[in-house]
């Protein structure tokens, strides 16, 4: 039996009662039939999909709400057709049904795009050796995602507001003087929109994305999450910096890991200058094809500076992330300084003392060069 019919010969049914209550008992029955199906065919649609890929599964669970308020949503307008309802009471049923038919439709919106953005978002890995292209996708994704449901919010609120006769009346008069009124909502939501549009250029730009390595005020760390209003950076000590989207877009950060993951470590070592360059050369080679760490990339040993008593040893080595860099470079200088301390002690620094002889048989005298 069709679920017109039923409500029809409920309605006929119950013709002895008063007409508010019979509109009431309709809308009962309705909202308990409408609840009934629902769950039927989600346990149907469950069973179905139990077996199904993960995006199947995933699909039914996430259309449960939308699906049930579309079914009750449904049946409530239908029981309002039938129902013995006066001029009155059947204008404010409309406009609760308009109401709810305006929510579901941001509602099924905003499902889509989760549901859009997780299928599109599926074919990337952050957690890849060289995940580039993953972060810059990644990052593009959800910033246009939570700004179009930002979108779909407003839009759906200024919708439910223009259903009221006065207040579509009023912000036709709003619009109409709207100097000084729009001025004054221009700067309260300032902060607001310079986010919203620092959100927009981050997402075409892109001078960050998730899991970008920064160095930012001074501090260290990952880009770990970008909200539609702030980024939260992920310490190399675990502390969180909260930073508003438009730092990013006003003020000159580091971002080392802009066109790619892997990075060049630098270790500096200041060395006597009786220390044999070439065999420190060898063996920072030795030390990095022996490491894990290194991507095969750079490797170089070069005397960049002499100081008054030291000369300056800069060694360069790659990895492919700057987790990989930081652990290859603290590597580096445990070997190399044990490889010295081994091999070539007097190559450490160190102070000399050296004695002058007297001239006219005076006091001799010991000096200190450091």
């Amino acid at each position: 039996m069709a679920f017109d019919e039923i409500m029809r010969g409920m309605e006929a049914r119950l013709s002895w009662l008063p007409a508010w209550s019979i509109s009431l008992v309709l809308f009962a029955i309705a909202f308990a039939l409408a609840l009934t199906i629902h769950r039927i065919a989600y346990e149907i649609m469950t069973r179905i999909v139990a077996n199904w890929d993960l995006f199947w599964r995933s699909l039914v669970s996430r259309t449960f709400g939308p699906a049930r308020f579309t079914v009750i949503t449904l049946a409530l307008s239908f029981a309002a057709s039938i129902a013995p309802l006066s001029q009155t009471q059947a204008t404010l049923i409309r406009h609760v049904l308009l109401i709810c038919f305006v929510a579901l439709v941001a509602w099924i919106a905003k499902t889509a795009l989760h549901i859009w953005t997780t299928v599109y978002l599926r074919r990337f890995k952050l957690d890849a050796e060289d995940n580039l292209l993953a972060r810059k996708h990644v990052t593009q994704t959800k910033i246009l995602r939570r700004i179009a449901e930002i979108m779909v919010v407003v839009v759906a609120v200024a919708a439910m507001l223009m259903t009221f006769d006065g207040v579509r009346q009023y912000g036709v008069s709003l619009l109409a003087s709207a100097g000084a009124a729009g001025l004054v909502v221009g700067l309260a939501l300032q902060p607001l929109l310079k986010n919203v549009f620092a959100g927009i250029q981050l997402a075409v730009t892109q001078p960050i994305r998730i899991d970008d390595a920064v160095l930012i005020e001074g501090e260290w760390g990952n880009v770990e999450e970008i909200t539609s209003t702030y980024v939260v950076i992920r310490l190399w000590d675990w502390r969180r910096m909260i930073l508003p989207l438009s730092y990013f877009i006003e003020k000159p950060f580091q971002n080392w890991t802009r066109d790619d993951a892997a990075l060049i470590g630098t270790v500096m070592i200041y060395l006597d200058y009786t220390t044999p360059i070439e065999a420190v050369r060898r063996k920072v080679e030795e030390i990095a094809a022996a490491s894990r760490l290194w991507d095969r990339r750079v490797v170089n040993v070069q005397v960049t500076d002499f100081k008054q008593s030291t000369m300056e040893v800069r060694i360069l080595v790659s990895a492919g992330t700057s987790p990989r860099v930081f652990d290859l470079r603290c590597e580096m200088r445990e070997q190399i300084v044990a490889f010295l301390q081994r091999e070539y002690p007097h190559a450490l620094p160190r102070i000399r003392a050296e004695q002058l002889q007297p001239a006219h048989g005076g006091t001799a005298a010991v000096t200190a060069v450091q």
